[in-house]
């Protein structure tokens, strides 16, 4: 995509930069759980020390609700970031006004200082403009590297874009290329694997998406919905039965627009209570007994999705096939999940996923390393797969346009 600018097009030595990231990262009893945010970000943090930019580091933590609350400080990071990118990381203690001024006045180019949680503003969340304007007064260069936000027009991630140069870090353009390979100018046929409980939390995903892919398989309590709306007696299964007249007119535009529309032929099920190893037996998709509830996609319906693969130069993925947080129930969603890690390695194949538990899921099957392109984004995926303008994207293009 080139409607906006990169931080490559930028002379940065000496200015200071501001640099948006994305760090609210889980924890866990004191430690952060998961670096993998923090990792994605090292590119654009070395390639901002090697050009000698001062770069200032703005980034939410939980939810203050606009008060200064030191329970979602950003102080306790500053080491991680330290130790993982290798890279000394100060830290001070506001994000605006004489702080940060007397933080960049300490610092060399090349030094880095993460700033303290722009949520601890109120102006933050209400894209006030004058908050905006005391962001903006430390910068002379707005970089926007946290797509993972940049479905939500505060301050931080839309505003600065409307008063600074503004230019995409490199983990933003990986992002956004890597999503629009796979739906805006896919190589075709393209397969969309979309699971998770519920129809409703998906809808315009599901509207969207059927009008732009060539197959779109179903996993999971979404998929009981659609074999509801067909006639499908689905048991004890999770349902949302109110939602069936949605269903079938998903199943009308696809048909409208050339989308084969893949449910399970067969589902594995249990009787009893949803745990670890429950006794399950393996039933055809018209072969629901009344308390049986289905947990996974049974082999035939895998090995269905697997050969339909073989034909598909793109897939995009959201979401799980059956219940994967328990075992044996991730069968499904590691197989099919393998199989597209191989066909991916072997080049056939462009594989795009995120949003929800699907990084969860992919590293369950072992293969989160192997997918073409993981978005480590929730919300912004999914409103980029209903076709929204994320207002931190549309504020990259239109500074480019000003410029």
């Amino acid at each position: 995509m080139s409607d906006f600018k990169t931080i490559e097009e930028f002379d940065l030595e000496g200015k200071t930069v501001l640099l948006r990231a994305d760090l609210n990262v889980p924890v866990q009893k004191g430690e952060v759980s998961d670096t993998t945010r923090i990792d994605r970000l090292q590119t654009t943090v070395h390639y901002l020390q090697k050009q000698g930019a001062k770069t200032l580091i703005l980034s939410h933590y939980g939810r203050p609700k606009g008060q200064k609350n030191p329970d979602f400080s950003l102080a306790f990071l500053a080491p991680v970031l330290t130790t993982q990118w290798g890279v000394d990381v100060n830290f001070a203690d506001d994000c605006i006004g004489d702080t940060v001024n007397k933080a960049v006045d300490k610092m060399n180019n090349g030094d880095f200082t993460l700033l303290e949680n722009v949520r601890f503003y109120p102006g933050e969340e209400a894209n006030d403009a004058e908050f905006t304007a005391q962001l903006a007064a430390a910068g002379d260069i707005y970089i926007n590297d946290a797509f993972s936000t940049s479905h939500r027009a505060h301050a931080s991630t839309e505003g600065l874009a409307h008063i600074l140069p503004t230019g995409a870090g490199f983990l933003m353009s990986a992002e956004l290329n890597a999503l629009n390979e796979a739906l805006e100018s896919p190589e075709r046929p393209v397969m969309a694997l979309v699971g998770g409980a519920k129809v409703s939390t998906k809808l315009s995903v599901l509207n969207n998406i059927v009008k732009k892919v060539d197959y779109l398989v179903l996993g999971g309590g979404m998929a009981n919905t659609f074999m509801y709306s067909q006639g499908t007696d689905i048991g004890d299964s999770l349902c949302e039965k109110d939602m069936a007249d949605e269903a079938t007119r998903i199943f009308n535009t696809a048909k409208e627009h050339g989308c084969e529309i893949i449910l399970p032929r067969d589902i594995t099920v249990i009787s009893g209570d949803l745990v670890a190893n429950a006794p399950h037996v393996v039933v055809q998709r018209d072969g629901f007994a009344p308390d049986q509830g289905s947990v996974d996609a049974g082999p035939q319906s895998v090995a269905f999705v697997q050969e339909t693969l073989k034909s598909c130069k793109t897939i995009l993925w959201n979401g799980p096939l059956g219940v994967f947080e328990l075992k044996p129930f991730d069968k499904g969603t590691n197989a099919v999940a393998q199989t597209v890690a191989e066909l991916t390695k072997s080049g056939q194949l462009v594989s795009v996923a995120g949003g929800g538990d699907t990084v969860s899921a992919l590293e369950n099957a072992g293969v989160a390393r192997d997918f073409t392109y993981i978005s480590t984004a929730g919300g912004a995926f999914l409103e980029w797969l209903e076709g929204k303008t994320l207002p931190g994207v549309a504020a990259l293009t239109a500074n480019k346009k000003a410029a």
